[in-house]
């Protein structure tokens, strides 16, 4: 066992403790009657939102609500003690989420619903793939990491929210039907602006995007049929381009006559102007597309959902490739 499981462990085992002395009581739900739903991810939590409604039925909390990245995140004594007496867990199931395992072994509730998004999928999950020009992760090895940015499809989105609604049905068959109403009217503006999307790429002029940053957009383009380059694959941890990645990106910027270098949210735009300083196309634009990854409690309350991310990376989309 690594030293970082040792300490998810520990934590967890000491916390669940302490919480037992001063007697608390896992495995039901709340006093209220509330299910108490746990979200690792933006995504997970905006889409159970939604299906819950105007119900009621459910306390929420979502893990990363502070804007820390999936990939650099690492649970809090609290975020245990939230996990181990919740009755519904949700997470990806990605690299990222490795310590979920250790988590899970010292819940109270031991008939808390787990729902991991990757097995919703299936054979969907697509592998992170290394693509001409990007640069490879120092230490990688042969093994196969798949790509765990799953929301960044319209279409994911549909089938997870299904298999979110019925996990709800399952802990809570007294909001059933409220549930499948609300996940009906949810679907249908996921799949509206999956068709707006569509329409976005049939008409698009251009059909490549280069990012000068990490790429996590693949379930994205493979939807609607668009290529990509990119400077580091979606779960990379590198921040540094060579001087080989940066030519051949500046390379494919002239080659294909593009006028943009996408970045993410957050992100430091130092690759994507070395590209643009060492290509012919000195007047190219950077433009942002969010990923999904960093959304705060802030911006919650401030409005943002899931759609309203997904609509304006669609209108970034369209002012470029069109």
């Amino acid at each position: 066992m690594s030293f970082f499981y040792k300490t998810v462990s520990l934590a967890a085992a000491a916390v669940i403790a302490a919480a037992s002395l001063t007697g608390c009581a896992g495995g039901a739900k709340k006093p209220d009657g509330r299910l108490s739903i746990v979200c690792t991810s933006f995504s997970e939590y905006d889409w159970t939102r939604n299906i819950v409604g105007s119900t009621d039925s459910a306390d929420l909390t979502y893990l990363l609500g502070s804007g820390t990245d999936i990939h650099n995140y690492q649970p809090s004594t609290r975020d245990l003690l939230a996990i181990s007496d919740c009755d519904i867990f949700m997470y990806t199931g990605g690299s990222s989420e490795i310590w979920v395992d250790e988590a899970l072994k010292n819940s109270r509730n031991k008939d808390m619903k787990v729902l991991r998004l990757f097995d919703a999928l299936g054979q969907s999950i697509k592998e992170e793939e290394l693509k001409e020009g990007m640069e490879a992760e120092d230490g990688e090895d042969d093994g196969k990491e798949y790509d765990e940015h799953i929301w960044l499809s319209l279409k994911n989105a549909e089938i997870l929210c299904g298999s979110i609604c019925d996990t709800l049905c399952g802990a809570d068959p007294v909001n059933a039907a409220s549930y499948r109403d609300n996940l009906a009217s949810y679907t249908e503006k996921l799949s509206a602006l999956d068709a707006e999307y569509t329409e976005m790429s049939e008409k698009a002029q251009v059909k490549t995007v280069l990012f000068g940053d990490r790429f996590p957009f693949r379930y994205l383009v493979d939807d609607y049929g668009i290529d990509y380059y990119a400077a580091f694959p979606g779960c990379s941890a590198e921040t540094a381009a060579s001087f080989e990645t940066v030519a051949t990106l500046a390379g494919k910027l002239d080659e294909l006559h593009l006028d943009t270098v996408f970045i993410i949210e957050n992100s430091d735009d130092s690759v994507a102007r070395s590209i643009i300083d060492n290509s012919k196309s000195r007047n190219a634009a950077i433009e942002q597309l969010n990923s999904i990854q960093s959304v705060t409690q802030k911006d919650i309350d401030g409005g943002t959902t899931y759609i309203s991310i997904m609509e304006k990376d669609l209108e970034t989309l369209k002012k470029v490739l069109d």
